[in-house]
Parts: structure tokens; C-alpha cells; sequence
């Protein structure tokens, strides 16, 4: 995951991040209903921890690759009186002190594992860390070729400027802040993530089109997964 993930992208990842506030409320709502420990995964800059860690009184452990991001997350969870656990760390490899029972990865962060054996082993770790029928949830674009024709190759200024590639025969996409930093990510079909869930363990709760916990449909271009640990 390193090698995807550039530490000059964490300079103006609060501007990036910052119209993306639906999702909050719905990971938010999941830890309200978690009877025990909580954990993000990709916790970046705290966007969501902070106010789960504050409006539930839960503690969080907050997992990241990034140094640059985890600075920022003590910095802002400081300013808002908030104490969240974070943890250096590869999702791939994470290991927990005890079970959790919500485990959230937002902002379609998973997609920044490359490959389908990277994810694997990121579930795997999930399945091995959550407690019987503990929660997992996350969320990643649903692939749409017209939205790629549209965008590829293209300038866009919002939310800072930047250029979308798409590498399709490698289902990647790069985006190319103007001063040359990049984050890569990697699409998955709905078939894959159903994969993953099933050879580590866990199962389909719910799959919605949106954080407004609409239905799945052709026509969706989010996929908000919740997945459970099946019972011992």
C-alpha cells in the first residue's frame, strides 16, 4: 500500500476530503449500534473518527500507512478534545490488542490496495479481528465506463486542481494534483468484493447504493457494503 499512496497527496487532503460529509453519519450510526471496540481503517486525517470517537464516547483505533496523515489526525483530534488510538500501520497486517466490533474502512480507501491478494489478506485480518457477527463496513465506486470516457485525461479544478487518469486494462485510476502528487486506486466488481467477504469469513449484511442506505441497483455508482462475521 505504500507505493500507491504519495505523502505530498496529504498536503491538501483536507481540501480533497472535505465535500465528502454524507458518509459520516452513516459510519457513525454503525458505531452507535457497536457493542464494543471501533476501529477505522484508513483513518487519514480523523474526517470520520473524530466524530464517532466524540458523539459515541467509544474509543477509536485509528489505523494508517501514512505518517503525514496520522500527524494530521493527532493534530485535529487534539483541537476538538477528542483522544483516538493511532496506530502506523498496513491494513494488510494490522493486529488488534481485542476483538472489534465495528470495523469501517470510508472514502473507498480499500481501493488503494492494488491487487485482489491485497485484499484478501486486508479481510482476512478483518475477519480475524472482529468479534462473532462484529461488523464490516465500507464503500467503493461502481465502475462506469461513460464516467471514465468523460473523465479521463482531463483537467478538473474542484475539489483542487487536478487531472483523472484511468488505466483500464489495469483498473486503475490516478489523480494528479498540478504540483505532480498522485494517488492511485483500483476498482472491483461486485462479484469481487462478494468473493473477498465469503473466503474470509464474513457475510453479506446489507449492500446499499448510497449513505442514504438506498437500494443496489444497476444504475448505482457507490458501492456501501456492511458485512458481518458469520457466528462460531
Amino acid at each position: 500500500m505504500a507505493t500507491t499512496w504519495d505523502e505530498a497527496f496529504a498536503k491538501r487532503y483536507q481540501e480533497w476530503s472535505g465535500h465528502m460529509t454524507a458518509n459520516v453519519d452513516f459510519y457513525l450510526d454503525l458505531a452507535r449500534e457497536a457493542d464494543g471496540p471501533v476501529v477505522e481503517l484508513a483513518i487519514g486525517d480523523g474526517r470520520v473518527a473524530i466524530p464517532v470517537a466524540r458523539e459515541t464516547g467509544r474509543r477509536v483505533v485509528g489505523i494508517d500507512v501514512s505518517p503525514a496523515m496520522l500527524a494530521q489526525a493527532r493534530t485535529r483530534a487534539a483541537e476538538a478534545g477528542v483522544e483516538l488510538d493511532l496506530r502506523e500501520c498496513d491494513m494488510r497486517d494490522f493486529v488488534l490488542d481485542e476483538p472489534a466490533a465495528l470495523i469501517y474502512c470510508p472514502f473507498r480507501s480499500l481501493q488503494h490496495l492494488p491487487t485482489w491478494a491485497d485484499r484478501r489478506r486486508t479481510f482476512e485480518r478483518v475477519a480475524a479481528s472482529l468479534r462473532p457477527e462484529g461488523r464490516f463496513a465500507w464503500n467503493a465506486i461502481a465502475f462506469d465506463h461513460r464516467i471514465a470516457v468523460q473523465l479521463d485525461g482531463a483537467r478538473q479544478e474542484k475539489p483542487v486542481p487536478h487531472t483523472v487518469r484511468y488505466a483500464v486494462g489495469d483498473n486503475r485510476v490516478d489523480l494528479v494534483l498540478d504540483d505532480g502528487a498522485k494517488s492511485s486506486f483500483w476498482w472491483a466488481t461486485k462479484n469481487e468484493w462478494l468473493g473477498l467477504l465469503d473466503v474470509a469469513g464474513l457475510e453479506v449484511e446489507a449492500l446499499y447504493g448510497g449513505f442514504a442506505r438506498e437500494p443496489f441497483t444497476e444504475d448505482s455508482r457507490e458501492y456501501v457494503f456492511v458485512g458481518r462475521r458469520r457466528p462460531s
